[in-house]
């Protein structure tokens, strides 16, 4: 079995405290091998300082599952990390990009079977020159940079009881509508459903698609654009075979009985989808790119450098998005 390999996120955040939790708790959830691309020195410093007894190896990735039950696999990193919890760091920038680079590289060069990714920090990344808005726009160039194709990255929120998608991700609400158009929609549920299929395992993927406005625009009564750019998006869709419905009010597509209607909701802007999805299970949501020629999972938190090195950071979202992971990876070995 391949193992996964996990970049170790912002090492000022809580990235490496669940990291080392979800090792020692590889036997109670029966997690699949993994390794981690990082700093051997900080892990293992935190460790200790955090009162972990996690024993830890620097490895390859083809060696990391026979060790994996004794001790935590680490790829050491050619750029050393400064470890000052709670405080980002832009001197970090290189080292967790590398992670990210090198995890993907793993997984494309068939040394890993998917990535997974801790929380990373933006404003760091920026100061230091990063050019991308964040992780799901790095991947995407990084899958172009391998693959010689252009991906079109897709952000999915999924929950055990709910998925969702945002066509627009890291848009100010005040340019989504001008953002959003018909072909974006389409785009976006057609790469959601071949995924839904492909890696999710689900045969006929039926897909919700939710307003912009209130009320789905009530008519045109309240915005036009439900009308003119996500109803002709859903014709298309359903002319090509997809079985996708709407435009749907948003404030009535979330609830428990409406969720029975669908595998996934397509929604318009980053909070329509995002708010639903972390409040029905926010410790068990993960955050999936779809649309890549690789499987990455990810928490659906952020850093919170707020508690970082304090031992309070629940791991509930880590070992779920180390579950899936695995779980994409064998659904999508299966189709093949």
């Amino acid at each position: 079995m391949l193992p996964l390999a996990l970049s170790i996120g912002d090492p000022s955040g809580i990235g490496p405290e669940i990291i080392l939790k979800a090792w020692l708790g590889r036997g109670k959830f029966e997690l699949p091998p993994f390794y981690v691309l990082g700093d051997p020195a900080l892990l293992s410093a935190r460790a200790r300082y955090l009162g972990l007894d996690v024993p830890i190896s620097e490895t390859e990735p083809e060696h990391a599952t026979a060790g994996f039950a004794q001790r935590l696999p680490i790829s050491p990193l050619d750029n050393r990390l400064a470890d000052k919890p709670g405080h980002a760091q832009t001197v970090n920038a290189a080292g967790v990009i590398e992670a990210i680079s090198r995890a993907v590289d793993d997984t494309m060069q068939m040394r890993s079977a998917a990535v997974v990714t801790a929380p990373i920090a933006k404003k760091p990344l920026y100061d230091a020159g990063f050019r991308y808005p964040g992780h799901t726009e790095y991947l995407g160039h990084l899958a172009a940079e391998i693959t010689g194709t252009p991906a079109k990255p897709v952000m999915m929120l999924a929950g055990p009881d709910l998925r969702t998608i945002p066509v627009t991700v890291h848009e100010p609400l005040a340019t989504v509508p001008s953002t959003l158009t018909r072909e974006l929609v389409e785009e976006t549920a057609r790469i959601a459903v071949h995924d839904l299929r492909e890696r999710f395992g689900i045969a006929a993927p039926r897909l919700a698609i939710a307003g912009l406005n209130p009320h789905a625009g009530e008519g045109g009564a309240m915005g036009t654009e439900d009308n003119d750019i996500i109803v002709p998006a859903i014709h298309a869709l359903r002319a090509a075979g997809i079985n996708a419905f709407g435009p749907l009010p948003a404030d009535t597509m979330f609830h428990a009985r409406a969720r029975q209607h669908y595998d996934a909701a397509l929604c318009m802007y980053h909070d329509q989808a995002l708010i639903p999805v972390k409040t029905i299970g926010f410790d068990e949501t993960v955050n999936v790119t779809l649309g890549l020629p690789f499987i990455r999972t990810s928490p659906d938190h952020g850093t919170a450098f707020d508690i970082a090195a304090r031992g309070i950071a629940r791991v509930d979202s880590m070992i779920a998005a180390i579950r899936l992971a695995r779980a994409l990876a064998d659904n999508t070995s299966a189709t093949r």
